[in-house]
């Protein structure tokens, strides 16, 4: 039997070196975590068992290796929902959540079409504010579209969304008024000076397109404006550094009402255009 306290100050002081002053906070997290699955609630002056604290420190040692928290424990919160990860998804960045943030501002749309879905939090968490709307989401792992259609289910939300296997916007047939992707664009350079804990847990495909991180840019920007609505709007997310580069390329490709939109932390992060024919 070990106190609560005594568990906390311990498994803090082992996650330092990895998390640093966020160590606290993971051990916390971790703790609750295991205590919830025995129906317990974490209170520092109760001691546990031998068996709960030898399940709690295979969770340490999992996060002592790099894994992501969010994977550790299954889920990760995303703009008003609990979703479903695993290493088979990107998990889901609070950057992300400027996407949802700007399209809402947009106003109302009703067929959504969400490239490289992954866990699906994105197109779910628009189809939870648009109550009326419907969605697509393609994405090229089947492994992801699995995670996805766990989320959908958890959200109650599998009766206005399905599900495909694809690569961008190849095959599509039906038109839309909203599509949105945060695809891979982390360049091949930049991938080498990423933390362990995304570059060894996280799928390669969801973080990098190799080369010079725009390949998936190309590849929405030709095939979205075939299936486009007249005035239909595409967002994007988009790496910090890259606010110029994509917008040349959306203009290259006839797109109009270019805006570009800075994330929390004053960084450019999403990009909108129209399609106007």
């Amino acid at each position: 039997m070990a106190s609560v306290a005594l568990i906390l100050k311990e498994s803090s002081q082992l996650l330092e070196k990895i998390s640093g002053q966020n160590a606290k906070r993971e051990a916390k997290i971790l703790l609750e975590f295991t205590l919830d699955l025995q129906g317990q609630i974490l209170q520092l002056d109760h001691e546990i068992s031998d068996d709960i604290y030898n399940y709690f420190k295979t969770l340490i040692n999992k996060r002592l290796e790099f894994q992501p928290i969010s994977q550790i424990i299954g889920e990760r919160y995303f703009w008003k929902n609990k979703f479903i990860v695993s290493p088979n998804v990107l998990d889901p960045r609070p950057d992300t959540e400027t996407l949802i943030e700007h399209t809402l501002s947009q106003g109302k749309f009703c067929n959504i079409l969400d490239l490289g879905t992954g866990s699906g939090c994105i197109i779910l968490s628009l189809l939870d504010e648009y109550k009326d709307a419907i969605g697509v989401g393609i994405d090229k792992s089947e492994d992801a579209l699995n995670v996805a259609k766990q989320n959908a289910n958890l959200l109650s939300l599998s009766q206005r969304v399905s599900f495909n296997l694809g690569n961008w916007c190849e095959g599509i047939k039906e038109k839309f008024d909203l599509i949105i992707s945060n695809p891979p664009y982390i360049s091949e350079n930049d991938m080498k000076i990423l933390s362990k804990s995304v570059l060894n847990w996280e799928p390669r495909i969801a973080l990098t397109p190799e080369g010079d991180g725009l390949g998936a840019y190309r590849h929405i920007l030709d095939g979205a404006k075939n299936l486009l609505i007249p005035n239909g709007k595409l967002i994007l997310e988009i790496g910090y550094d890259q606010g110029k580069q994509v917008t040349h390329l959306l203009k290259n490709h006839g797109y109009k009402d270019i805006e570009l939109v800075k994330d929390i932390n004053n960084k450019d992060r999403v990009l909108s255009a129209s399609w106007i024919e």
